[in-house]
């Protein structure tokens, strides 16, 4: 029989190392995301720019004042906000009012719905880009950026409607209820009642619409065909030579320019996101 000083190390020793793994681990995948961030922010000011990750002699600004100088650049950014921000208000509109009746109204194929566009958040782009493409040849409705806008948001609402019927069932409907004894229609209380309480899930469904549109290099490539109409999303393979010719400088200036938009827009919208949902003093008044 094993006594106390022959088998205590050993344990400690495996819990130890049961508890020190899990941070190993999660440290080296921070590191695997740290290590591309570090050699974008300097190779962005570095003259010098390589694939390999150090440190600038001498920082300089000149590839973010070429990346910005260039008109097509600036253009290219323009056509991505109207892409991302086009499909993100429609997004928003066409699932906030789609996902009312299913959260609000007992219907008869309610279940069914729910289990196709459940479907369809699974669905692959590059399976439907044929077929669009041909559609959109056939209509003549291609290289615009309108219809673009339209199939960009197409393709998102099906998620979009799912996660805002989550946050629509959130809401009480003891105080839309209040509102109609009062007098107000449903339009109304939809628009002063439930869409306040729904803040934070407006802007999550928003932002991941825009971000969505934003990083979409696919469609916007196979559906224009003007240089001058092409999004950000695109234009990033001009720092793509010939010949294996990278111009990394310019290519890790573009791509912090490229993340702002993002970033700037979860950041304006965090205060609402955060704020969570306090429905419960609001439905005992």
């Amino acid at each position: 029989m094993m006594n106390a000083q022959t088998w205590k190390p050993g344990r400690w020793n495996y819990f130890a190392l049961s508890r020190m793994l899990p941070n190993v681990v999660l440290t080296l995948i921070g590191l695997l995301f740290l290590i591309p961030l570090l050699w974008m922010v300097f190779a962005s000011v570095d003259p010098g720019a390589t694939l390999s990750l150090r440190v600038p002699d001498r920082p300089t600004a000149d590839h973010f004042i070429q990346t910005l100088s260039d008109s097509d650049t600036r253009r290219s950014f323009l056509n991505g906000l109207v892409l991302a921000f086009g499909q993100a208000l429609l997004v928003v509109a066409v699932a906030g009012l789609a996902s009312y009746p299913l959260s609000r109204y007992q219907l008869r194929y309610k279940r069914s719905f729910m289990y196709v566009i459940l479907f369809s958040t699974g669905l692959p782009i590059t399976a439907v880009m044929v077929p669009v493409y041909q559609f959109f040849l056939y209509f003549h409705l291609q290289d615009s950026l309108l219809f673009t806008i339209v199939f960009l948001a197409a393709s998102a609402l099906p998620y979009s409607i799912w996660m805002m019927k989550n946050f629509m069932d959130s809401v009480p409907t003891e105080l839309e209820e209040a509102a109609w004894v009062d007098g107000a229609s449903v339009w109304t209380s939809l628009r002063l009642v439930v869409l306040p309480l729904m803040l934070p899930g407006v802007f999550t469904v928003g932002i991941f619409a825009f971000a969505g549109a934003w990083g979409n290099f696919l469609v916007p490539f196979i559906l224009l065909q003007s240089p001058d109409k092409m999004p950000a999303a695109v234009t990033i393979y001009q720092y793509f030579g010939q010949n294996g010719m990278v111009q990394y400088g310019k290519l890790a200036a573009f791509s912090i320019l490229y993340t702002f938009p993002a970033v700037a827009l979860y950041v304006l919208g965090q205060r609402f996101m955060s704020q969570g949902f306090s429905f419960g003093g609001a439905s005992k008044g």
